[in-house]
C-alpha cells in the first residue's frame, strides 16, 4: 500500500566539474567527467538512458540494452539527495583511458583545502543545487552530506575548530542562497555527528560535529557542534549566519 507520509529517494555522490583552462580540449574533458560524475547515475533513474554520444565506451553495453530499458530503469523518487564535498577542476589527458581526464588538484592550484585535499568552494554545491534541480523529473532535492575534516585537536577539555564552523557556514549559505533563488533544495545534512571510521582512509581524518577519543572512548562536543546546536535552537541565527557565510573564500582559509 501507498502511505503518502513516506518518502523514498536515493543520493548521490557528486562533485561541480569545470575545465582547468579555456581550451577546447579541457572543456571537452570537464563535460565527460561531469557526465560520469553528475549525470550518469541520475540520468539512468529519471529514464533518459544512458548517454553514449558524451562517453562512448558506454556503447559496450549497448548490446544488451533494449528499448523498453529506459522506461524499465525509470523511478519517481520523492527526493534525491546530493553528497557534495568539493569542485574538481579537469584537464585534457590523452593517457587517461576511457576519460582522457585528469583533475588538477586544488593544493597545485594553491586553494584553500581541507585536511583530505579537497578544495573549498561552496559555490560549487549552488551550481550543483542548479542543475539537479532542472531536471523536471527532480521534484525535492536534500544535501545527504556536507562536511569537513580539519586536524582537530583536545585541548583542556575543548575542541577549537573554528575552520569547521565556518566551512559549515559557507556551505549552508550556498543552500539558502539556492533556495532564495527558488531551487528546491529542503534539507541539509552535516557529515559528520561524531568522528568515525572513513571507508578509505580509517579513523585519521575527523569529519564530527563529536570529538572521540578513540583510546578511551569519551566523546567531547566540538566548538563545531556547540555552535551548530544554537544555530538550530536560536530562531534568529540561521539568518544572521547564513549573513556571514556569503562570502565563499575568506582569508581563514588561505593556504
Amino acid at each position: 500500500d501507498h502511505n503518502p507520509n513516506l518518502n523514498i529517494g536515493t543520493t548521490f555522490s557528486c562533485s561541480y566539474i569545470e575545465a582547468y583552462r579555456d581550451r577546447e580540449k579541457d572543456h571537452k574533458a570537464a563535460k565527460r567527467v561531469d557526465c560520469l560524475v553528475n549525470r550518469l547515475f541520475l540520468e539512468l533513474s529519471l529514464g533518459y538512458g544512458y548517454p553514449f554520444e558524451e562517453l562512448p565506451f558506454l556503447k559496450r553495453v549497448d548490446k544488451f540494452y533494449k528499448p523498453e530499458d529506459d522506461q524499465l530503469l525509470a523511478f519517481e523518487f520523492d527526493f534525491i539527495g546530493i553528497q557534495n564535498y568539493t569542485r574538481e577542476l579537469v584537464k585534457n589527458a590523452w593517457w587517461i583511458p576511457y576519460l582522457q581526464a585528469t583533475n588538477i588538484k586544488a593544493e597545485k592550484r594553491n586553494l584553500p583545502t581541507t585536511e583530505m585535499g579537497w578544495e573549498i568552494y561552496p559555490e560549487g554545491l549552488f551550481q550543483l543545487l542548479k542543475k539537479y534541480d532542472a531536471y523536471p523529473g527532480v521534484k525535492n532535492i536534500l544535501v545527504t552530506e556536507n562536511g569537513a575534516a580539519f586536524p582537530d585537536h583536545l585541548i583542556n577539555g575543548q575542541v577549537k575548530d573554528e575552520k569547521r564552523q565556518q566551512y559549515l557556514q559557507q556551505y549552508m549559505g550556498a543552500v539558502l542562497k539556492a533556495r532564495n533563488q527558488g531551487i528546491n533544495v529542503n534539507g541539509y545534512f552535516v557529515w559528520s555527528f561524531t568522528d568515525n571510521f572513513e571507508w578509505a582512509e580509517g579513523y585519521h581524518p575527523r569529519f564530527g560535529l563529536v570529538y572521540i577519543d578513540y583510546k578511551t572512548q569519551q566523546r567531547i562536543i566540538k566548538n563545531s557542534g556547540l555552535w551548530y546546536r544554537d544555530f538550530l535552537q536560536t530562531p534568529e541565527t540561521p539568518k544572521k549566519a547564513m549573513q556571514r557565510s556569503s562570502v565563499q573564500h575568506s582569508n581563514f582559509f588561505k593556504p
